[in-house]
């Protein structure tokens, strides 16, 4: 039988991924793992930075823009872990220490999931939809590539459309 003892959350930070992370905690509650939960700011494209080169001429002042999405995306992160466990019940709320990191990573999604699953050892994936939908956009890109070249198990969860 396949053990979890780390799971590797990976969110794009959208209001539809808090279902994948209520697997990640359900998955963590019934094995006992541990959850890293992990963010990654996308690269800057050659054209954006020869805007950002363009309009922005101190180097100094430049670099701190670059830092400061990582540091917006790292609070949004934390943010949406208190929205998240101030609605839990008060039992599961002991389950807040199976978070054992936040992590922010500028890079390129895939490359940083797999680094990141690698480096901590995960036994499990977890990773949501984006909001456009599973196969037009998700499936497409990030998950096809995280599934087809990871060497752990990977759990996407549906983005659920509550229109339906």
């Amino acid at each position: 039988m396949l053990q979890v003892n780390k799971i590797l959350y990976s969110t794009d930070l959208s209001k539809g991924s808090e279902k994948s992370f209520e697997y990640a905690v359900f998955l963590a509650k019934s094995t006992g793992a541990d959850i890293h939960i992990l963010h990654v700011v996308e690269k800057l494209s050659s054209d954006a930075k020869m805007a950002l080169e363009s309009y922005v001429m101190d180097d100094g002042q430049r670099g701190e823009m670059l830092k400061a999405r990582k540091r917006q995306a790292l609070s949004k992160l934390e943010a949406r872990q208190d929205e998240y466990w101030a609605a839990v019940d008060s039992d599961d709320l002991v389950f807040r220490d199976k978070v054992k990191s936040l992590k922010v990573i500028e890079s390129y999604p895939v490359e940083a999931i797999l680094n990141t699953s690698r480096d901590l050892g995960v036994d499990l994936i977890v990773m949501g939809t984006h909001e456009k939908g599973f196969v037009e956009t998700f499936l497409g890109s990030v998950a096809k590539n995280v599934l087809s070249r990871s060497r752990v198990p990977v759990l996407v969860v549906p983005l659920i459309d509550k229109r339906r």
